[in-house]
């Protein structure tokens, strides 16, 4: 859009490894249906230390294994911003061009099912 600015540096998107392996390669990205509510954007989360955070938050009781999506914010076609104050929680609207996507890692989790990501 005319004036928008496009945002800078990388966010991460949590996907059910399931669901991301079903979804056609060839096709732009769209989320797994929420079932926290209709939402028209895909959630993604700023900082290794909030998206575990958000991991623990949402989906510590889901015991499917997990995707991080990588994703660089100046790459995604659709327009993204941040809905809340703190910059943390970027929201993509619209589906999400495949190149975007930088890296796909399995989101870690320890024994009794909490999130955690490597230091590398």
């Amino acid at each position: 859009m005319k004036g928008e600015q496009r945002l800078k540096g990388l966010t991460f998107h949590m996907v059910p490894q399931a669901y991301y392996q079903a979804q056609p390669p060839e096709q732009d990205y769209r989320p797994e249906p929420m079932v926290l509510g209709k939402e028209d954007f895909i959630h993604c989360t700023t900082g290794a230390e909030n998206v575990v955070a958000t991991g623990e938050r949402f989906y510590r009781a889901d015991p499917r294994p997990f995707y991080l999506l990588v994703i660089d914010l100046e790459k995604v076609l659709a327009p993204v911003r941040y809905d809340a104050p703190g910059e943390i929680f970027p929201h993509i609207y619209g589906p999400l061009n495949r190149d975007a996507i930088i890296e796909i890692r399995p989101f870690e989790r320890t024994p009794d099912g909490r999130f955690f990501i490597k230091a590398t």
